[in-house]
């Protein structure tokens, strides 16, 4: 027979291990789950990955793109807006509970690029562009923003009870520039829209110089402003034997690229931000005995402050016609309306800095990376909303990140094993954004 502190002590035991047992088998928390589903679908974001790179289109004619997007959307249940912008594609979740609008943004487009890179999956597709036959391959990574986006919203849709909120998955065309006398990318689908309503709008970056599991971001300025810009020359044309006797507009047009260059050096305060000006194309004259009558310069600007892209034009300006004038030729310049500096708002780059740290470890996330002179149009999009943009790694471990082939080169190469960094990302940014709150100072 049992004495009754014996029973007490059986008691006691039983109920701890029932405790123990509630504890154990507790439902895996909102956090944990998406975890697991970014695992699960990882091997089907690698699928579709491949299909898209070996089957790259250029910019506002991503056809086949929207198309394979839009199937998959439908195929979760989520409700799709297609023709958007040209070509683009919107997808729609509304989450069970109340919440903010939250977009997530990748972009579709290749590049006129002919790929080298040895792969099952390297693309063999031929485009037309500005009039020219072309190969096309997907030279920027634009194939895993397209993939890592499609995984996402399956990761999300399958947790769509206990999301706060609204989510918009925009799928955008034309990131690289619409093609001549077109409009498109991100600057057209705010013009139709897109953006209504919207508290904030993420979006990401693979990068082929940065380790993959490697994230890195910072607030502010992140990329620069892009403007192309053209100089016509007019001088006057004669015999290469007299040049007494004409204006020669590629001796002037070599005084003006000299004189281009002191601007950055000279005229630019670099200790606030850098600044570029470069030029890419010099056209003129047909033989070596004939001085002609006009020269053409294409080039580029790069800036990360708004007051210093001002005062550049304005040098750029004087000295353009300064120079022509001092040889007693005609000059014109046009610069392009470009792309705004992509502008990380800094109360959302604050907001969002615990999500990194908690998904990637802080020994894997660069807070404040060095601000890059490429540009992006989804600065178009930080300009009517707060934007974060960020970069995660694409470069193989184990190998020399740095040395890797550059974005729009035939040699460009991602790894796959990227891709999971972004699905986790992307996922946890729409959990936590309407959780978390920061004080403001």
């Amino acid at each position: 027979m049992k004495r009754p502190y014996q029973l007490s002590l059986l008691a006691f035991m039983l109920l701890a291990l029932s405790a123990f047992t509630f504890k154990t088998d507790q439902a895996p928390s909102l956090k944990e789950r998406i975890i697991e589903l970014s695992k699960k679908v990882e091997p089907k974001v690698i699928e579709w990955r491949h299909h898209i790179h070996e089957n790259p289109e250029l910019s506002n004619r991503e056809f086949k793109t929207a198309a394979y997007i839009t199937a998959h959307l439908k195929s979760l249940g989520i409700e799709v807006q297609e023709g958007v912008a040209k070509t683009g594609v919107v997808g729609i979740l509304k989450g069970g509970k109340p919440g903010p609008i939250m977009g997530l943004r990748a972009d579709m487009d290749g590049l006129p690029v002919k790929e080298r890179v040895d792969l099952p999956w390297a693309s063999k597709i031929i485009g037309e562009f500005q009039g020219t036959v072309v190969p096309v391959m997907h030279a920027c990574g634009h194939d895993t923003h397209v993939a890592i986006l499609m995984g996402v919203a399956e990761v999300l849709s399958q947790v769509k009870a206990d999301l706060k909120g609204t989510i918009k998955f925009i799928f955008q065309p034309a990131e690289e520039g619409a093609p001549a006398g077109e409009e498109g990318g991100a600057y057209l689908m705010a013009k139709e829209g897109v953006l209504e309503g919207m508290d904030a709008i993420f979006g990401l970056h693979i990068n082929a110089q940065t380790e993959v599991g490697q994230v890195k971001y910072r607030p502010e300025g992140i990329m620069a402003a892009v403007n192309s810009f053209e100089i016509k020359i007019k001088g006057k044309q004669t015999h290469g034997s007299t040049p007494w006797t004409g204006i020669d507009p590629i001796v002037t047009a070599a005084q003006i690229i000299n004189n281009v260059q002191t601007i950055v050096s000279r005229s630019m305060p670099l200790t606030t931000q850098a600044a570029v000006v470069s030029f890419g194309k010099i056209e003129a004259g047909v033989r070596s005995n004939i001085i002609p009558e006009e020269a053409t310069l294409v080039g580029t600007i790069r800036t990360l402050d708004a007051d210093m892209r001002e005062r550049l034009f304005e040098r750029l300006r004087t000295i353009v016609k300064s120079t022509a004038e001092s040889n007693e030729a005609e000059a014109t310049l046009y610069i392009d309306k470009g792309y705004p500096i992509t502008y990380n708002d800094p109360q959302l780059t604050a907001k969002m800095a615990g999500t990194f740290v908690d998904v990637m470890g802080a020994e894997n996330v660069t807070p404040n990376m060095n601000a890059i002179t490429g540009a992006e149009d989804f600065s178009f999009f930080q300009e009517k909303i707060p934007g974060l943009y960020f970069f995660i790694g694409g470069a193989p471990k184990g190998v020399d990140a740095e040395k890797q082939a550059p974005h729009h080169t035939p040699d460009f190469y991602v790894d796959d094993a990227g891709m999971l960094t972004g699905i986790n990302l992307l996922s946890r940014m729409v959990v936590d954004y309407p959780e978390v709150t920061i004080s403001k100072k």
